[in-house]
């Protein structure tokens, strides 16, 4: 097969894992902004850890298909959008707390991802003879991007929750 083709599986992977993050980023600010209760206010801090969550699983996907030869002349081979992998795996760094205390970080880091999907929707709306299977593709990752990004960040709230429902209880 063409390897095109495979790199445009990488770019619709890439875009299933992050490409949603800047929508879940303003529907969580637009709630804490609008909300007056003291415990939703730190929602907005605790996107980047989702941001990073996501990120720990598109890294166990890589490693899944990279399985069982993990050899540099397989991974080089395997990768076709080097640079666009390695953006992706620098949201491990945002379990750090250095870098989770700024959640726009986290959203300039994923504009990347978003900005290959406004890339390709203009493409395909501004082009004579565009195949709308492409289009419609790509909304259906970016559905399941938002789903993925929406599941990613409940998980963290609920551990966020759970931790301090656990510390209070030693610490009464």
């Amino acid at each position: 097969m063409d390897e095109t083709f495979f790199a445009y599986l990488q770019q619709l992977e890439l875009m299933a894992f992050f490409s949603a993050y800047p929508l879940l980023f303003a529907v969580i600010n637009v709630i804490v902004a609008q909300s007056k209760k003291a415990g939703v206010n730190k929602l907005s801090f605790l996107l980047p850890y989702s941001y990073a969550l996501v990120g720990t699983l598109y890294l166990g996907l890589q490693i899944k298909n990279l399985y069982p030869d993990y050899s540099f002349e397989n991974v080089s081979t395997s990768f076709y959008q080097p640079v666009l992998i390695i953006w992706a795996l620098l949201s491990l760094l945002f379990f750090f707390p250095a870098l989770a205390k700024k959640p726009l970080i986290s959203l300039f880091h994923s504009f990347v991802f978003f900005f290959i999907l406004l890339k390709d929707l203009f493409l395909q709306l501004f082009s004579s003879g565009a195949d709308k299977n492409i289009l419609r593709n790509e909304m259906k990752v970016y559905t399941d991007s938002l789903l993925l990004n929406l599941g990613a960040f409940l998980s963290i709230v609920l551990l966020f929750f759970l931790f301090n429902r656990y510390k209070k209880r030693l610490n009464p």
